[in-house]
């Protein structure tokens, strides 16, 4: 069973942290109910063993890369683990008893999909930028097994590929991926013939890098923050340059035509690859279920086209798919293939954060002064979808927070879909990031059909799909640029009063649907009351919904 899940970042407020998860630790024992006593095993994501040969080459090979020779082994690795581990409990390391089990990097990844999905036996796939020497993995999951059937390695690379051409085009933070993707739909594929140049695949689950475009291989890029979001050194390399034109400078200069069909060019080729490999995956495994996990699985366009164009008709994505989501993915992997306990769990919903009292709420409110009234769930749900009606943006905080990068309802700001103005509003007077960025739609799951092409549930907003062309015009604001829309869609098992929310608004306007986004403002999505005052009264929204109180500005 899952009882908790979150990302460091939430406590530290530093976007993508990567120290160790002191806060996460803490609050998923508090929210268990156990003690460091009750701990038997630990998973990490991670194994210095696995490839080491391929990892003491390169530590060989490249300056940067002699920095692997730090890594000594799997008993050291552990031992940190555990000191790391103890400190946070309070604990000195021989006061914890539990075995700390390294997991490889891409096992995590696959054991993350597989185990909590709803499916038997399936095939799995890993997709990411690297780990522990891998790049792509694939293999077979049943019950509490995991068999691996093949991989590519270092330094060929899925995720390397968009992260190169994601700095190419300006985007240097960190996890800027997501802003190229939404970038390419307002480009042509020009470049197509130069990007299956960069981007090879001579045929099943294989494919190479033209590695005169990219510098990974000779050099390790760090993470570096200066007191900002993080950023990684660049990948790409001058081959990238001689090929498709100047690299754009950053932010500041101007996105133009080129950069627009460079983007549609590299998401096309993404799209062309990953496809191919998943027709071939299903061919070579016969089966009709499908888990994916890894960094490269959170692009929802591509993982639109799968069960249309690859032959799988069930596909499973956690709402964690990339590195955060390992963590999950060790302990799945420990508790499932090592221990062989049985699956008794499935990941139908992503509220595995931290929650928040009555008492805590009011205090926040009652700390800068705020006027707020309490109500019942009925009456703020009519009260919330009226304001929404009226054209008032809402911040909305309820429940346990998500886990994953993507709101789902519980941390997030919301707006009426029908008003093609909102997309620009918000982009501008809220969340302050680039135009051309699109907002999703969350959708009453059994409306699905009535408002997009494909009615697949896609509770994670992991899916896009088309908007039937007779409704686009219904709800412009979510519908991005291309016709499609990267949607949410809710039962009310999952999230009762979203759900109430989002019928609420049907039933005023016709249209149950409501354009969601993030609760934040640039930094990592507000976990605690405060956070939510905070960038209420600094943005420009109208209404906060702070568990059962209700706040409108004047």
């Amino acid at each position: 069973m899952l009882v908790a899940a979150v990302e460091e970042e939430r406590f530290t407020r530093t976007k993508y942290e990567t120290g160790f998860p002191h806060g996460s630790i803490r609050y998923c024992l508090d929210a268990a109910g156990v003690s460091s006593a009750d701990i038997d095993h630990v998973g990490v994501s991670g194994n210095p063993l696995s490839n080491l040969l391929r990892k003491a080459w390169f530590a060989l090979a490249t300056p940067s890369g002699r920095k692997l020779v730090r890594q000594r082994g799997e008993p050291v690795a552990q031992l940190r683990v555990k000191k790391a581990l103890a400190a946070s409990l309070g604990l000195e390391p021989r006061e914890l008893r539990a075995k700390v089990h390294m997991v490889e990097h891409h096992l995590a990844h696959m054991s993350s999909a597989f185990f909590v999905s709803p499916f038997e036996r399936a095939a799995v796939a890993s997709l990411d930028g690297f780990g522990d020497m891998v790049s792509t993995m694939w293999g077979v999951g049943q019950g509490t097994r995991l068999r691996v059937e093949g991989e590519v390695n270092f330094p060929h690379s899925l995720g390397m590929f968009y992260l190169g051409f994601t700095q190419y085009l300006g985007f240097n933070r960190y996890g800027d991926e997501y802003k190229v993707m939404g970038l390419a739909s307002y480009g042509e594929p020009e470049y197509i013939e130069g990007m299956r140049e960069v981007l090879r695949h001579p045929g099943g689950l294989a494919f190479e890098l033209d590695m005169r475009c990219f510098r990974h291989a000779r050099e390790i890029q760090p993470m570096v923050w200066k007191g900002g979001p993080a950023k990684l050194g660049p990948v790409w390399d001058e081959g990238l340059v001689r090929r498709f034109g100047p690299v754009r400078s950053g932010p500041e200069e101007p996105v133009d035509e080129r950069h627009r069909n460079v983007a549609s060019s590299m998401q096309r080729r993404l799209e062309e690859v990953e496809l191919a490999m998943l027709r071939s995956l299903h061919e070579q495994t016969g089966l009709d279920a499908l888990c994916l996990a890894g960094g490269v699985a959170l692009n929802c366009v591509v993982n639109g086209q799968i069960r249309r164009e690859t032959g799988f008709r069930d596909v499973f994505i956690q709402p964690a798919a990339y590195d955060g989501g390992t963590s999950l993915g060790a302990a799945a992997y420990v508790y499932h293939h090592r221990l062989g306990f049985p699956r008794r769990y499935v990941m139908d919903n992503a509220y595995l954060g931290p929650d928040f009292a009555v008492s805590w709420c009011r205090n926040a409110l009652d700390g800068p002064g705020l006027a707020y009234q309490r109500m019942e769930d009925h009456d703020l749900v009519e009260r919330t979808a009226a304001a929404l009606a009226e054209g008032k943006i809402v911040g909305w905080f309820q429940g346990r927070m998500e886990f994953g990068p993507r709101a789902l309802g519980n941390r997030s700001i919301l707006a009426d879909p029908r008003r093609a103005e909102m997309k620009d509003v918000l982009n501008a007077r809220i969340k302050h990031r680039e135009p051309f960025r699109p907002f999703a739609p969350s959708v009453l799951e059994e409306a699905t059909s009535d408002w997009f092409e494909d009615d697949y549930p896609s509770p994670f907003m992991l899916l896009t799909y088309d908007v039937k062309k007779g409704r686009r015009d219904e709800i412009p604001a979510p519908t991005h640029v291309d016709g499609t829309g990267r949607l949410q869609t809710v039962r009310r098992e999952q999230n009762p009063l979203y759900y109430d929310l989002i019928r609420a608004f049907g039933r005023m306007t016709g249209v149950p649907v409501l354009l969601n986004t993030s609760f934040n403002e640039n930094e990592p999505i507000c976990c605690t009351p405060e956070e939510a005052v905070d960038t209420f009264r600094r943005t420009h929204m109208d209404v906060l919904v702070l568990g059962p109180f209700y706040v409108e500005k004047p």
